[in-house]
């Protein structure tokens, strides 16, 4: 029943899903420890789309659907300049700060941690990314969606200076 829930608008057949972390989290009760789970989940259609959600429950299985149905709700489209980015952009969000840059054709993703997700999900093919800051893998999705939103391509800018 979910699978309808999104291919009703033409989606979810063709989304790249991808689970970028998952955290346990223990809550001592008298009989012993309770475990919660939350996921961060990237989904993108590698052609300029991309989101990510957050996702909690009790087991790992239902925080990754949270995530994912989260993800797909938040998606954004992202300008691109063929297989790579259209210009150098910073993205900040909390401690995670990461800085992205155009690469030349046949580079490659190369971005590690909670970026490569991300930039792969949106069908980012060359690229080079670094994270300065903090390594929290949630903060650095967030921190790279924020810089995603910032590109703009060459004709929007022309037409903002003229």
């Amino acid at each position: 029943m979910n699978e309808d829930k999104f291919n009703r608008e033409g989606e979810g057949a063709d989304l790249d899903e991808r689970v970028v972390f998952v955290n346990r989290c223990a809550k001592v009760v008298k009989g012993g420890r309770r475990f919660s789970f939350s996921a961060v989940v990237v989904v993108g259609d590698r052609d300029g789309r991309v989101g990510f959600g957050f996702g909690k429950a009790n087991e790992v299985g239902e925080a990754t659907r949270k995530g994912g149905e989260a993800a797909r709700k938040a998606m954004m489209k992202i300008k691109l300049d063929g297989k790579t980015i259209p210009h150098e952009v910073n993205g900040v969000f909390d401690g995670g700060r990461v800085m992205l840059k155009p690469a030349p054709d046949g580079s490659g993703v190369i971005a590690g941690g909670g970026m490569r997700p991300v930039l792969e999900a949106a069908g980012i093919r060359d690229v080079v990314g670094k994270s300065l800051g903090s390594k929290n893998r949630l903060n650095v999705v967030k921190a790279t969606m924020a810089a995603l939103q910032q590109l703009r391509t060459a004709e929007e800018i022309a037409a903002v200076r003229a």
